[in-house]
């Protein structure tokens, strides 16, 4: 009986401690990795690209260069895709906008994308085209979301 009161004191702490673990498991932007220096792992990297090329290359260009007038409206008033290289404005967008964007799509021609790509496919993806980000832009990214 006094072990099981033991157990049962500890197992609040053990619930904390375990809570703490997982929400440490989630995106970190200040985390780096020992290999690219930024949040991302070169495994992610791989996969992102994969699934970049399955399902955003076709509008977005298969090195996520879009096209050249992304900045001017179409003949129906929308903007087309843009780069996501680092050469556009997907830098000025912390992580969690990135995520909804891809998972909500937007009021242009953007798909929404929940349904099939999984949370894990989202954050390769991401992970994909800002490992093309040269460093500064990385680091003014990064910088937005200091807490």
């Amino acid at each position: 009986m006094t072990n099981y009161r033991v157990f049962a004191g500890w197992m609040p702490g053990l619930l904390v401690l375990g809570l703490l673990q997982a929400c440490s498991e989630q995106f970190d932007p200040w985390h780096q990795d020992a290999n690219t220096g930024r949040w991302y792992t070169q495994a992610l990297v791989a996969q992102g690209q994969q699934v970049y090329q399955s399902h955003c290359a076709s509008c977005h260009g298969a090195k996520a260069e879009a096209t050249p007038q992304w900045i001017k409206p179409d003949a129906d008033g929308l903007y087309p895709p843009p780069p996501l290289n680092g050469t556009a404005h997907a830098w000025h967008h912390p992580f969690p906008m990135l995520k909804k964007t891809i998972n909500e799509g937007t009021s242009g021609r953007m798909p929404a994308w929940q349904d099939k790509l999984s949370d894990a496919e989202v954050d390769a993806v991401i992970a994909w085209f800002q490992s093309l980000w040269p460093d500064q832009g990385y680091l003014i990214w990064q910088r937005r979301h200091k807490h």
